[in-house]
């Protein structure tokens, strides 16, 4: 090796190092109108059953879904919900939104004796635990039920456009009650992306929805008041705070 192949640290260090150049982030006009983007079902199918746990979470996904001119039938199945004073008001407001649309609406059972027994040794689990994995598990293998005996060969849910909710912990329970039938799918569309979670707090607030301070069941309600309490807040009225506009 000669002397001119061979150069010095310093020299090396010093010379100047080749950089990638930045990518500009585009911004978007706030003022821009928005463009929804086309849904499509898996497999090229075009009728769904969408499965509802209350008027503000499902607000966005069924104008999304509407927006795509997908034909759709909600599903309500929530024996979780507790009092019965909360679940008629959660499901009044479902069904007073989906008349707005034409959308059919499945008024499901509310077995709710069946969700204890299926909860007990459960009772003080933490939110996202088992017990709410037992809760989807419940509500979906319903909703995969009455898909495959009624001929719709999806179906979803808008309980994952929550960000209080554990995703994967949603999607893992609607693949599972749906592999028990050949002719029905499980559709894991992320309802938060591109803004969906936003906008469900606009529709919320657009429509005044009820709305809800506790996840639904007994329990969540028991440990939010307990956190209420300790923080010194009030306890829940059940009925009382609606969406207003800004």
């Amino acid at each position: 090796m000669t002397e001119e192949q061979i150069q010095p640290q310093s020299a090396v260090d010093s010379q100047p190092k080749f950089q990638k150049p930045r990518k500009q982030k585009v911004r978007k006009d706030p003022n821009a109108p928005f463009i929804r983007e086309k849904l499509e079902l898996p497999e090229g199918h075009n009728k769904l059953l969408l499965h509802s746990c209350c008027a503000p979470c499902s607000g966005e996904v069924m104008e999304a879904i509407l927006a795509s001119g997908i034909e759709f039938t909600i599903y309500f199945y929530n024996p979780n919900i507790h009092p019965l004073k909360e679940y008629l008001i959660r499901k009044e407001e479902n069904i007073r939104f989906a008349k707005k649309f034409g959308i059919p609406f499945i008024d499901a059972d509310y077995d709710r004796q069946q969700w204890f027994d299926r909860a007990k040794g459960m009772e003080w689990e933490p939110e996202r635990g088992i017990r709410c994995t037992m809760c989807f598990d419940m509500r979906f293998e319903k909703a995969a039920e009455y898909a495959h005996e009624h001929g719709f060969p999806v179906f979803t849910s808008c309980l994952g456009i929550s960000r209080w909710k554990d995703m994967d912990q949603i999607n893992g329970c609607g693949h599972r009650a749906a592999e028990k039938y050949d002719d029905v799918i499980y559709w894991d569309y992320n309802w938060r992306k591109a803004g969906g979670s936003q906008r469900m707090i606009e529709i919320s607030k657009r429509e005044r929805f009820y709305q809800q301070e506790y996840c639904g069941c007994v329990y969540s309600l028991r440990d939010s008041n307990k956190w209420r309490e300790e923080t010194g807040r009030q306890k829940i009225e059940i009925g009382k705070l609606y969406y207003t506009p800004d």
